[in-house]
């Protein structure tokens, strides 16, 4: 780990995976000073053109881990990952030192269960926070609700889920605790369609055998597209939850620095 001269974090690539021509996974070295809250968001980049191109990227990985991983997709055109999903190990990510996000306990108030409603990579935060023993700690049931255009685009969410359950810090809890909705909105398989169609149905409920949202007990981060934030925020309003914030928790709580 190294300083640079603007700042900077300088980190080692210590492993990558793609998963699709859209969808890759990356682990950097982590700095010893560095501190987060499993849920949050750093800026990473590269230098491209004498420039250094940096993005709002979700820590995938807990609080606790040794080193950094991140979950990105692949634009071909985009400035920085045309460039970033050519990365191999042993090349050089550039990290800011500060993290922020909102999807953390902390802006939630006490409840029985948490969701965390995701599209694409925005199940990134979630890797992290379901590895999280704060997040057995404090709800009874963990529901991670994924839901992507085609089945290969899942795979991110079930090795997360599989990793959860077996990790040596967590597991036991994860294993009674962890619960796992996917699904597709192109490609067909066992569950299809978004995820706000679902609730609004009820077929999420009915599948998991779980009882419909409840504002009282339930509590929910959300991650993901725009259309899909915007739609989530309208039904959990008209059904009486509340945004919440770190200076004000609530009973739900939204990833902003990805929208729009």
């Amino acid at each position: 780990m190294t300083l640079n001269s603007q700042g900077l974090f300088e980190e080692k690539v210590l492993e990558i995976q793609h998963y699709t021509d859209r969808l890759f996974r990356f682990r950097i070295t982590r700095p010893q000073s560095f501190r987060f809250r499993s849920g949050e968001f750093v800026m990473i980049g590269l230098p491209i053109n004498g420039k250094n191109l940096m993005r709002a990227y979700s820590v995938a990985s807990p609080s606790w881990d040794e080193s950094l991983e991140f979950y990105s997709i692949k634009v071909q055109d985009g400035p920085l990952t045309s460039h970033l999903q050519n990365i191999k190990v042993g090349d050089t990510i550039l990290m800011r030192q500060k993290t922020t996000g909102t999807l953390v306990h902390d802006a939630l108030l006490p409840g029985k269960r948490l969701f965390m409603i995701s599209t694409g990579t925005g199940v990134a935060p979630f890797a992290s926070v379901m590895r999280d023993p704060e997040t057995y700690e404090k709800f009874e049931t963990v529901i991670l609700a994924h839901t992507c255009r085609d089945a290969a685009e899942l795979k991110y969410g079930f090795d997360t889920v599989e990793v959860s359950k077996n990790d040596p810090l967590v597991g036991e809890q994860a294993a009674k605790q962890l619960f796992h909705f996917a699904s597709t909105t192109r490609e067909k398989t066992a569950q299809m369609g978004r995820i706000t169609t679902l609730i609004e149905n009820g077929g999420l409920f009915t599948t998991m055998g779980i009882a419909a949202l409840n504002p009282q007990e339930d509590r929910l981060m959300m991650c993901g597209s725009m259309a899909m934030i915007k739609d989530m925020k309208a039904l959990l309003e008209a059904r009486g939850f509340v945004e919440g914030s770190l200076a004000d928790p609530g009973s739900f709580v939204i990833e902003r620095a990805f929208v729009g």
